[in-house]
């Protein structure tokens, strides 16, 4: 039986997609214009990229000019998402469930609370946690291993959930933490998880095993 569950923020609470084109208009538009010009395949994929992993990581793998990665930072660190937000359906199977709940999401700290607001989610969890690579080296593995210290739990004892193999499914994946790909299209069918889906329907009975 598992004591808590770990959730990620983008792309499995809501889909990013949803406020991309308000969110980052003004960088899609900076990139276009210094990478879009030589080769816009490089340029969609980056973009694409942005609307699931961290800025910063895409920055450094799609090598954008020192230039260009400070107007991107300048224009998304000090933002706040103003606009409406819904939840994936999906998402309402897990506030419901009645076991205690984390958040842990990457990103700049203000538009993170700003999307958490907007989404109305904040009082399904008993802690929050942002990691802010703009602010702290930690990533999602130390606050994982933070939680299980300040709360008591073992690795045994967490499912986290999440869309990223590359984030918060390889941490928990180091730190032994069985694991849960939300995955609704279908793009991971070779990530060794512990539990994969295109729902939340049976998150329920997986933390009553």
């Amino acid at each position: 039986m598992k004591r808590a569950l770990i959730l990620d923020l983008d792309n499995t609470i809501y889909p990013v997609k949803s406020i991309a084109a308000d969110l980052f208009e003004q960088l899609f538009q900076l990139i276009d214009e210094e990478i879009g010009l030589s080769d816009k395949q490089k340029a969609a994929k980056a973009k694409s990229e942005l609307t699931r992993r961290p800025y910063q990581h895409v920055a450094d793998e799609y090598g954008f000019s020192k230039e260009l990665k400070q107007k991107g930072l300048g224009l998304l660190k000090n933002f706040s998402y103003d606009k409406p937000m819904q939840p994936y359906p999906e998402y309402h199977a897990l506030s419901a469930l009645t076991i205690d709940k984390f958040l842990v999401t990457t990103g700049f700290t203000k538009l993170q609370n700003s999307k958490i607001e907007k989404l109305g989610i904040k009082a399904h969890f008993k802690k929050v946690y942002i990691v802010d690579p703009e602010v702290s080296k930690i990533n999602k593995g130390d606050i994982f291993q933070q939680i299980m210290l300040e709360n008591g739990y073992n690795a045994r004892d967490l499912l986290v959930i999440g869309d990223d193999p590359q984030s918060e499914i390889k941490f928990a994946r180091e730190l032994g933490i069985d694991t849960y790909l939300f995955d609704p299209e279908q793009k991971f069918s070779d990530v060794d998880v512990t539990h994969r889906s295109a729902s939340y329907t049976n998150v329920a009975d997986i933390i009553n095993q």
